[in-house]
């Protein structure tokens, strides 16, 4: 990692205590009393010292030696974030691309969750692969998420890559303990439909995650997704596929296309509300710490 990337991270860390500390963490409370409420790994039990109702039956069968289980306190909470690195998020015509504001978003909830000593890891849908980066605590184990993250190769076209939905099945699937679960995302299907009530591919797997975790939906938009300039024929390539098509954007082309994205964006909204995510807009061309900071805001106000 280059000193500059370094300085950049540092200068996050530092923006993100100053503006947005004791805006999104709150006390964590438990679901259910006593000194711990999430079952955590099985160990071998200890005559006198364990409590007998802890007992871990299956793991005691299968070993034919006594195991119990024991219980996470509630300050030792896992915070897991899965960042959607597919070919569509390498885009970006203002002061940064949607991948680096993708980073940027996922770093304020790292600093956010290392500042209250919960463990944070993320998942990572890049190419073929759904890359997973162990949960872990302090300051170094975060720097080093990061750098990984904005390390990695821009996306290609890989037929059969997994999408966004499968990425999230694999996320309730493997981590299972409760928490807050972010998920960072264009959330672009490559094969949309224009309307607003239709299911999206994502939604029934979002309802599942959202069913057990707090789960918060970053949108990353750019604002040439959501209207044309008026530059004449220009050649578009799909990300996603690697087709090039050119087109000539006449008045008539732009506002269809304005509508278009109108669509999109109001069907990923309803699609979120229904699958019961928070909803966070992050664009390329404005200053996101000023929006997660108003979101935040707006978030307490609604509780109280």
């Amino acid at each position: 990692m280059t000193d500059r990337a370094e300085e950049v991270l540092r200068r996050l860390e530092l923006t993100i205590t100053r503006k947005l500390d004791g805006l999104m963490h709150g006390q964590h409370q438990g679901l259910l009393p006593g000194p711990g409420s999430e079952a955590g790994d099985s160990r071998v039990y200890v005559p006198g010292e364990d409590d007998v109702r802890r007992m871990d039956w299956a793991v005691t069968a299968r070993t034919t030696v006594p195991h119990v289980r024991d219980l996470i306190a509630d300050r030792e909470l896992e915070t897991w974030a899965l960042a959607d690195l597919s070919p569509s998020m390498d885009f970006g015509t203002a002061a940064t691309d949607k991948r680096d504001l993708a980073v940027s978003a996922i770093g304020a909830i790292g600093f956010l969750a290392s500042r209250v000593g919960d463990r944070f890891g993320v998942m990572v849908l890049h190419d073929e692969h759904i890359h997973r980066m162990p949960a872990r605590t302090g300051r170094a184990a975060l720097y080093g998420l990061l750098h990984s993250l904005m390390d990695a190769p821009r996306g290609r076209a890989v037929p059969d890559a997994p999408d966004l939905a499968e990425a999230l099945d694999v996320l309730a699937a493997t981590r299972t303990r409760r928490g807050l679960r972010v998920i960072v995302s264009d959330f672009l299907d490559a094969h949309p439909t224009l309307d607003p009530d239709a299911e999206r591919p994502w939604e029934r797997p979002m309802r599942r995650l959202a069913a057990r975790h707090q789960v918060l939906a970053v949108e990353i938009i750019d604002p040439r997704e959501l209207e044309l300039p008026a530059v004449g024929r220009v050649a578009f390539s799909d990300p996603e596929t690697g087709k090039v098509r050119e087109v000539h954007l006449s008045p008539k082309i732009r506002h269809a296309y304005a509508e278009a994205a109108a669509l999109q964006r109001e069907g990923t909204r309803l699609a979120l509300r229904r699958a019961g995510a928070a909803h966070l807009v992050l664009r390329t061309d404005r200053d996101w710490v000023h929006d997660i900071a108003q979101w935040t805001l707006r978030q307490r106000r609604r509780l109280r």
